[in-house]
C-alpha cells in the first residue's frame, strides 16, 4: 500500500496522521499533539480521538474488504484516559470482527511513555454490490 497521507483524505491529513503500517489486519500510525488540536482547556479535544479511531478502523476494514465493496463506520465509541497536551501519540486499529456485512475495530492510542490515552471501538458497515 502506498502510505501517502492523501489516501487517507484532507480531515485525516489536518489531524496530521502518519501511517507507520496498513494492511487488512492491522494499522498503526503516529501523530502530534499540537496546539491547534486543543480544546479550550489547552489539552487534545476528545474529537481529534475520535477522528483518528475512525480513520484508522476505516483504513483496515477497507484494507481487508479490498475490491468486495467499499466501508462505511456506523458506530464509534471512544473512550478517553489521560489527558494530553504535548507530544507524539501512537495508535494502533486491530479487527475484532470481519463479516459478511459488518466489521468491529479496536483502536488503542498510546503516548510516548507507552500509557493508553485512548481506546475507542468502531463498527462500520460492508458495502458490497
Amino acid at each position: 500500500m502506498d502510505n501517502s497521507i492523501d489516501q487517507l483524505g484532507p480531515f485525516a491529513k489536518s489531524l496530521g496522521v502518519v501511517i507507520d503500517r496498513a494492511d487488512g489486519d492491522e494499522v498503526t500510525a503516529h501523530w502530534a499533539v499540537r496546539p491547534e488540536l486543543h480544546q479550550p482547556y489547552g489539552i487534545l479535544h476528545g474529537g481529534v480521538h475520535c477522528g483518528v479511531v475512525e480513520t484508522l478502523a476505516s483504513l483496515g476494514a477497507a484494507l481487508w474488504l479490498g475490491d468486495r465493496g467499499r466501508v462505511v463506520g456506523v458506530s464509534n465509541s471512544t473512550d478517553f484516559y489521560r489527558a494530553s497536551s504535548e507530544g507524539e501519540l501512537t495508535s494502533r486499529a486491530r479487527p475484532l470482527h470481519r463479516g459478511r456485512s459488518q466489521q468491529v475495530w479496536l483502536v488503542e492510542t498510546t503516548d510516548d511513555q507507552d500509557r493508553v490515552v485512548a481506546r475507542g471501538q468502531v463498527r462500520l458497515q460492508n458495502l458490497t454490490p
